[in-house]
């Protein structure tokens, strides 16, 4: 049986569209070894997937900029590349497509398997991997992850879409149903006004649910707290690992959010949900999963709250 050594860093969206890949492999291979390589930040929900044996965690995020000349960035990269050069694996698949991940790869013993030049981010990875393999840059990011893993591994693309999360173990009982309000994104063009979160709010809660607005950074949390004082009865919680944020979206009744990664990880854990698109293109990263989705909005196309209150209406029908 191979031992599997997959790289897919960041960012919290790619990790999650490299879910069902992890799944695949470990359908075709149920005795393989599996290990992955990402952010430390999103580790604790790397580790909440069945079929992976071993999360390496890595810090490539906070070595960049005036870090990389501290004495403990230089430190923590060379225990990084020890810890992967101690492991044996047959196969190494990176999904990532960006140079830096294809020097973890070289980093790690084993056949590298990666994207060719014509279908991967940033070319000049390419020339790092032993393999390499085609895969159209106008497929779906999940379908491209679980192609190049199938082509790496030797199966057939194919099969049912599977994240390896399963909402019931991660629900918790709440007191009240709510809603979870996916609001902010590191991309300032992906955002959806204010006014009209707002509105949508409010009408949710004349229903009986509950807004919750989790937040990131310090603008996130000052755009929470804007939209939750002109919401009744809306709650910020605590900023938190992603795999508690799991548990929280697990247990909504419903997730309203911008393409970026809660939304992703709401589809993934098949809570209906509404996808608002601002700036980006649903084709290629729209959300994907066995719940109710509606997509609302295009590229340069912000949907208007009558919109998404529809979409509501037909994912909570569902």
């Amino acid at each position: 049986m191979p031992d599997i050594l997959f790289i897919k860093t960041s960012s919290l969206g790619d990790v999650i569209h490299h879910m069902p890949a992890v799944t695949d492999a470990r359908r075709h291979f149920p005795g393989a070894r599996i290990a992955w390589v990402v952010e430390e930040a999103f580790a604790p929900l790397v580790r909440l997937h069945p079929a992976v044996n071993e999360v390496i965690s890595v810090s490539a995020r906070r070595w960049r900029g005036l870090n990389l000349v501290a004495f403990s960035t230089w430190r923590e990269a060379f225990a990084f590349r020890r810890l992967v050069r101690a492991r044996s694996s047959s196969v190494v698949i990176d999904t990532q497509g960006l140079v830096k991940s294809a020097l973890m790869a070289c980093s790690a013993k084993g056949a590298r398997h990666g994207y060719d030049c014509k279908s991967i981010k940033e070319p000049a990875a390419s020339f790092f991997y032993g393999v390499r393999h085609a895969v159209s840059r106008d497929l779906h990011a999940i379908e491209r992850n679980r192609r190049l893993t199938a082509l790496a591994l030797g199966y057939s693309f194919g099969g049912n879409l599977d994240y390896g999360l399963d909402r019931a173990k991660l629900t918790a009982p709440s007191a009240k149903p709510y809603a979870v309000f996916v609001h902010a994104s590191a991309q300032p063009a992906k955002r959806w006004p204010e006014e009209r979160w707002i509105e949508t709010g409010r009408a949710l809660h004349s229903r009986g649910l509950e807004i919750v607005l989790p937040w990131g950074g310090d603008d996130e949390r000052a755009a929470a707290e804007r939209i939750a004082a002109s919401v009744p009865g809306a709650r910020m919680p605590d900023n938190a690992p992603l795999d508690a944020m799991a548990r929280l979206i697990a247990g909504a009744s419903l997730v309203v959010g911008v393409d970026t990664g809660l939304l992703h990880l709401a589809a993934a854990l098949g809570v209906p949900l509404v996808a608002i698109f601002v700036a980006s293109e649903p084709s290629l990263t729209g959300p994907m999963g066995s719940g109710p989705i509606e997509i609302v909005g295009a590229r340069d196309e912000p949907p208007f709250v009558a919109q998404v209150t529809a979409a509501i209406e037909k994912v909570t029908r569902a």
